[in-house]
């Protein structure tokens, strides 16, 4: 390194400290601002209630097949997933750029560490399928869940006269429901590759390992059986979960928590929390759900069939 490159590092850094003293003395100023203005004591606000960003009011009433925000997002979150890949398939070239790179990465990923290391190489051609679809759902789901939309019917904003819904964040995967029926996909369709490979008996039998006899082979027989249904509780809650703390989280970092408790410079206080909170979801967790999701259905299903319990 000669001089002159040595000399724009030592600025650059300066800057970027310089920067982020500034960034953090107005962030410092504001609180302090506020708290004097109007004090570090509030009135408790009982009208706001945050989990009613999470409730879900019927749009338009069909009985069991209306329409809410979590269908919006659902639907959402599979256009995101079909209209992409397909655009992306379909303009592939030889030397691919950045896009391209990207997602032939996630494709190497999704065959390479996720399905083919959980199962044989046919039994991974087939299910691959499947299980990227799976993976690239919940992925989008998650990171359409960031995007602010309008569709808090409960907190309206008044434009021009027309009541317009406030803008907030949802994520088809903090519904329940959702997770639920994906997990019962995966519970299904690893049960069913298990009797199609060894027949319902030998399927069976297979819960049981090997040299295990009498009274301890009922028992974990009925172990095993209860850990295969709780497989469904497992994927379902550790997703939802994460997604909804998530969302929760970032929401209370972003000024519910402020005015839960009426203090104005609490908000301005945890508001860069909120923004770094914001952007760890995106950056990490979003797909990290993703990953373990596909990856614990790849294990069951190579798990399925496997020879040794």
């Amino acid at each position: 390194m000669n001089a002159t490159e040595g000399g724009t590092t030592t600025k650059s850094k300066s800057s970027t400290k310089r920067t982020l003293l500034i960034i953090g003395g107005v962030w410092l100023g504001g609180v302090i601002v506020l708290a004097a203005i109007y004090g570090v004591h509030g009135t408790r606000n009982k009208s706001f209630e945050p989990q009613n960003e999470f409730k879900l009011d019927s749009w338009v009433h069909l009985g069991i097949f209306s329409i809410n925000k979590a269908v919006l997002y659902l639907v959402l979150a599979a256009l995101a997933t079909c209209v992409s890949m397909i655009y992306i398939a379909r303009r592939m070239q030889q030397r691919p750029n950045k896009v391209q790179a990207a997602v032939e990465l996630l494709y190497e990923l999704m065959r390479d560490n996720i399905t083919a290391s959980a199962m044989t190489e046919k039994m991974a051609a087939k299910w691959f399928p499947f299980i990227g679809a799976l993976f690239l759902f919940i992925m989008f789901s998650n990171l359409v869940g960031y995007i602010p939309l309008p569709t808090n019917t409960e907190h309206k904003i008044d434009v021009l006269g027309l009541h317009i819904p406030s803008f907030s964040l949802y994520a088809a995967t903090a519904n329940l429901s959702i997770p639920l029926v994906l997990a019962l996909m995966v519970f299904f369709s690893y049960t069913f590759e298990g009797v199609r490979a060894k027949g319902p008996i030998g399927y069976l039998k297979g819960l049981v390992p090997g040299g295990v006899h009498g009274g301890m082979a009922v028992a974990i027989f009925f172990l095993e059986v209860l850990s295969n249904l709780m497989r469904v509780l497992s994927l379902t809650i550790r997703l939802f979960a994460n997604i909804l703390a998530g969302h929760l989280i970032i929401l209370f970092m972003a000024g519910a928590l402020a005015v839960i408790l009426g203090i104005s410079a609490l908000g301005w206080f945890t508001l860069p929390f909120g923004v770094l909170l914001f952007a760890f979801e995106v950056g990490l967790v979003a797909a990290l759900q993703a990953f373990i999701f596909a990856t614990l259905t790849a294990i069951y299903l190579g798990g399925a069939v496997a020879e040794d319990h």
